[in-house]
């Protein structure tokens, strides 16, 4: 396996990027001992690619990217404005010297039609993901696609979901993106969709059941590290849990319980849990 830790800036702030709290999520992430850092893009895209690329070198740290799409381009129904929008979230990963950009990039979360996926609208997403797909392939960027819980979208929930979609774009640059607190919700278990993916997993959300410490909650990790280890897994492995000790974070993502653990302890005691199953 050739696996890389990383953090989600959602380790250490909220969602709202701003220059200070991103300095300061960098500088945390890299004291920890993570390998990178998952910098979630806003979707205003007001984010200095030069400078973060500066204060990544300064902490010799990498970087990835993720966007999730917001309402306004849900791809379903607004094919343009999402396509622009992930094209230049394109941009921005390719500017930061980073080759992985990931997210939600299906649809819009928190938008729903009241029907399940139609296949009018699995073709538009299609359609996109592979204009986006070619233009991403100039910039040396491969895209990963995560899928979220059916309280969040109708889109796609599954892996199986992601993989059949773009397994119809033909695309070699597109991948699976997990978050083992969606799969817990909506997979059978965490070692079959590992499996299904393969070598199209490349990105990997290690979230608890209840977004706190690793190995807490209801998550097999049992079953996720072995499935890793059979499909011989190549690629990132990014803590995203959430502490409430941070300023703003039980608003934003709906934390509406006490963390047991400040922000540093979920960090380094989730990343020795990580290590530990490798090992």
């Amino acid at each position: 396996m050739n696996i890389k830790f990383g953090a989600s800036l959602l380790s250490w702030i909220t969602p709202d990027w701003n220059p200070e709290s991103g300095k300061y999520a960098i500088e945390k992430t890299a004291k920890a001992g993570f390998d990178l850092i998952e910098i979630l893009l806003p979707a205003s895209m007001e984010f200095n690619a030069e400078e973060v690329k500066k204060q990544l070198k300064d902490n010799n740290l990498e970087a990835v990217c993720s966007l999730n799409l917001p309402k306004e381009a849900h791809i379903a129904l607004h094919p343009k404005a999402a396509e622009k929008l992930m094209k230049q979230a394109v941009n921005k990963t390719s500017e930061l010297e980073a080759d992985f950009l990931g997210g939600v990039l299906h649809g819009g979360i928190g938008v729903f039609s009241g029907n399940p996926l139609t296949e009018s609208e699995a073709e538009t997403i299609v359609e996109v993901w592979s204009k986006v797909a070619d233009y991403a392939q100039e910039k040396g960027v491969n895209i990963g696609i995560e899928p979220i819980n059916r309280y969040e979208t109708y889109v796609c929930n599954t892996a199986k979901n992601v993989l059949d979609m773009i397994s119809k774009t033909g695309k070699d640059n597109l991948f699976l993106h997990l978050d083992t607190f969606h799969m817990n919700i909506e997979e059978n278990n965490f070692y079959d969709p590992v499996i299904l993916a393969g070598s199209k997993l490349k990105h990997v959300h290690m979230t608890e059941s209840h977004r706190g410490m690793l190995g807490e909650g209801t998550v097999n990790w049992q079953e996720l590290f072995k499935a890793l280890k059979e499909i011989n897994f190549e690629g990132n492995l990014v803590l995203e849990n959430f502490s409430s000790s941070v300023p703003g974070m039980q608003q934003m993502v709906s934390l509406w319980q006490k963390s047991p653990y400040d922000a540093d302890e979920l960090a380094l005691g989730s990343l020795h849990f990580m290590k530990n199953h490798i090992r």
